[in-house]
């Protein structure tokens, strides 16, 4: 690639020079602008291959030469400096499209990994010119759906793509909170880097930190070996969080650090380790209520929280649901290795009105057991058994679960049976069979099953792997 040009924009001639002699000496070409009418003169003029600016201007901010940007050259990435600047005021450059922010005074080496991402986007931008795709097309996704709200979240996760900044991604269970982090990473200056999804709720909490930061040998029972933690492999890619809401908040002290600095310490060790991980998180709680409660740090929650992205559910998703139906269908066929399945004039307009509570993962699981249960090569809307999977959610409690699951006597017999009745039992295989019961009524949505029986995702987790539940699905 030709050698590339990088606009300083800063009101500060010290700061410039300053600037202006580190990139030089990388290797860089340098343009420099002392105020927001300046740099829109100088981006038109020599047209830069990135943007480095300051965030106050005696005539307007950074946020105006990111709203220019976006308008007249959305290809052109854009870093800002802050030096005694809220959070608040970074954030909203962030959203308005710039893909990164450091503070001041300048750390180098953090410069230097600023610099190398921003190369990276523009090496994506060429490769895109070179292909013919404009800078605000929206690539080909793997998300499935042509549906107004899909189409516009495909929009918004190629502009987010571009940005480094903290994503979160909220939707409920079943969603595809997961598929949509993936997607932004795909299409990100990382996508060559690895993506690593954690379920926060399924780590037991006294090994999270092991499990995050990596242990040295020797530094606790069991440590026979030096083991490298999640942020060490998500090394110059993206670290996605899943279910962030379920940990616990000695946990969230030690992660938002981790953020704060870009660097981890393993457990036993003397270093830090220094990491350039991007951070990607979800919950299908709502974490505004979980910081009202206590539950979860707000200078995480605001670490977390830069920019929101919402998952529509498949209720909302129109045509999508049929089209998603014979997609899995297919994918189902080529698995099992069988004749393909189709469906029904009636089961399907059975899948277009049902409300779908347990969303994509849901569908999926319906259209596995049609296929099993079904009698030909096509699924009847019997075959689908939709209303046995209605449920009321102000009244599902419980005592409902295990109304639906025992025999009709022993249901009739549980009308008034508590949580604590449930979760105190005196015999296990009691406890065993009522948590496989509400797995198997869920269709195996264990968010949604832990919620129905009145525990948290880790407490749940951890009876499906003390009674080997998974091996008895399996």
């Amino acid at each position: 690639m030709a050698e590339q040009t990088v606009l300083i924009i800063d009101s500060e001639p010290a700061s410039r020079e300053a600037m202006e002699l580190t990139l030089l000496r990388m290797g860089l070409n340098t343009v420099t602008a002392n105020n927001v009418q300046d740099a829109c003169s100088k981006i038109g003029q020599y047209a830069p291959d990135f943007c480095l600016t300051d965030m106050q201007f005696p005539d307007g901010s950074s946020l105006d030469v990111a709203n220019f940007l976006q308008k007249q050259h959305p290809h052109i990435p854009l870093a800002v400096l802050t030096a005694n600047v809220s959070l608040e005021a970074a954030i909203a450059v962030l959203k308005a499209g710039a893909f990164d922010f450091i503070p001041k005074p300048v750390d180098m080496p953090r410069l230097r990994e600023l610099i190398k991402a921003a190369q990276q986007l523009v090496a994506r931008n060429h490769r895109q010119k070179d292909t013919g795709a404009a800078a605000g097309d929206v690539q080909e996704s793997s998300i499935l759906g042509n549906s107004p709200v899909i189409q516009q979240l495909k929009a918004t996760i190629a502009k987010l793509a571009r940005s480094q900044a903290p994503v979160y991604i909220h939707g409920e269970s079943g969603s595809g909170k997961e598929r949509v982090a993936h997607e932004i990473h795909l299409q990100s200056p990382r996508q060559a880097a690895p993506f690593i999804p954690v379920n926060c709720g399924a780590i037991p909490e006294n090994l999270m930190e092991s499990e995050f930061f990596g242990h040295k040998k020797g530094s606790f029972t069991g440590a026979v070996t030096d083991k490298q933690g999640l942020f060490q492999a998500a090394h110059k890619g993206t670290l996605f969080l899943d279910e962030v809401a379920d940990l616990p908040l000695t946990m969230q002290v030690k992660l938002l650090r981790a953020i704060q600095e870009k660097a981890v310490k393993p457990v036993g060790g003397l270093d830090e380790t220094r990491v350039d991980v991007r951070i990607l998180s979800a919950t299908h709680k709502n974490l505004e209520n979980e910081v009202i409660a206590g539950r979860f740090r707000q200078d995480l929650y605001y670490r977390l929280n830069v920019i929101k992205l919402d998952v529509p559910a498949l209720r909302e998703r129109g045509s999508d649901i049929l089209l998603l139906a014979d997609f899995f269908l297919g994918k189902i066929a080529r698995a099992w290795q069988m004749s393909p399945v189709r469906l029904s004039d009636a089961a399907r307009r059975s899948l277009s009105t049902y409300d779908f509570p347990g969303n994509v993962r849901e569908l999926e699981n319906i259209l596995e057991r049609a296929c099993t249960l079904c009698n030909s090569q096509v699924i009847e809307a019997g075959d689908l058994h939709l209303q046995a999977l209605r449920l009321d959610a102000p009244t599902f409690t419980v005592g409902n679960v295990v109304a639906a699951a025992l025999p009709p006597k022993q249901a009739a017999e549980s009308e008034e049976l508590r949580s604590e009745d449930v979760w105190n039992p005196e015999d296990e295989n009691a406890e065993k069979d009522l948590v496989f019961r509400a797995l198997d009524y869920t269709h195996w949505n264990r968010t949604r099953a832990a919620r129905i029986l009145g525990m948290t995702f880790r407490q749940l987790t951890y009876r499906i792997q003390k009674y080997s539940l998974d091996q008895e699905c399996a």
